[in-house]
């Protein structure tokens, strides 16, 4: 599947040719726009390939939402747009597609930098969630502010509430730009974790943060990490949860554009 791209920035020549282009993945429940201070701070040096996920955004809507799948797609984008080779860069969901591309096509993944996220299964969750937005009435006259309230009970944090609501397209018609049955559905795998193939690594330059207040990459996981990729730095942002590329955009960047040069 050709996926949605906002592209961000130019190639930049350097004395040792190209940089190398950049491609963002976003985590569950987002789009290429939510990583848009992460393009913007690497684009003035790298022409930066922001994708919607399968299901997300504006792209297609299909309903397999395995992992091998998802960096499929990535692969086939990233073709649509003459981009043989780039640093990829993913934030949760889409640090596991990352993962999966660096392992199953390693030729296309000049370099892989994972956000608060690891190769392992997590705990099934969100699925509440989900069922909240599906028994939202999507009639004409819904308004933001009665969609956020209806949605109060089963998501009780407003910030998250809010995420969930950038989903929304409100008007004649109101409609989720996700699909909610095929997340749903393709939840087990989402939040699981299944090796491309038994032994495989990916040895090129990897660097994993985590966010010091998240569970997602702590340091019981670490070792689930460098089994798969060797060469991988871990590094942690204090004072920051899963979330961390909205809550200290300017360190990610920084430790990105470290890690890119």
């Amino acid at each position: 599947m050709r996926l949605h791209a906002t592209l961000t920035g130019a190639a930049t020549q350097t004395n040792d040719g190209e940089r190398p282009d950049i491609v963002l993945l976003h985590g569950l429940f987002g789009a290429g726009r939510n990583l848009g201070v992460i393009a913007r701070g690497l684009g003035a040096t790298h022409r930066v390939l922001a994708l919607d996920a399968r299901n997300h955004g504006d792209s297609p809507h299909a309903p397999d939402m395995r992992y091998t799948t998802m960096a499929a797609d990535v692969a086939e984008t990233m073709t649509a747009h003459g981009i043989r080779r780039a640093a990829v860069i993913g934030h949760s969901m889409g640090g596991k597609t990352a993962m999966t591309l660096a392992l199953t096509a390693p030729d296309r993944v000049a370099r892989l930098a994972v956000l608060d996220i690891a190769p392992v299964a997590y705990p099934e969750h969100y699925l509440d969630h989900i069922e909240a937005m599906r028994r939202l009435k999507l009639t004409p006259d819904l308004t933001r502010a009665a969609a956020d309230a209806a949605l109060a009970a089963a998501v009780p944090d407003a910030a998250l509430r809010g995420f969930f609501l950038h989903n929304l397209v409100l008007g004649a018609t109101p409609h989720w730009r996700l699909d909610l049955d095929a997340i749903a559905r393709g939840l087990p795998d989402l939040v699981g974790w299944t090796d491309p193939a038994p032994g495989v690594t990916y040895r090129g330059p990897t660097l994993f943060i985590g966010g010091a207040t998240s569970s997602y990459l702590p340091a019981a996981y670490h070792e689930a990490v460098r089994a798969r990729f060797p060469q991988a730095a871990i590094e942690t942002i204090a004072g920051t949860g899963h979330w961390l590329h909205a809550e200290k955009p300017a360190e990610v960047i920084a430790r990105l554009v470290k890690f890119l040069a």
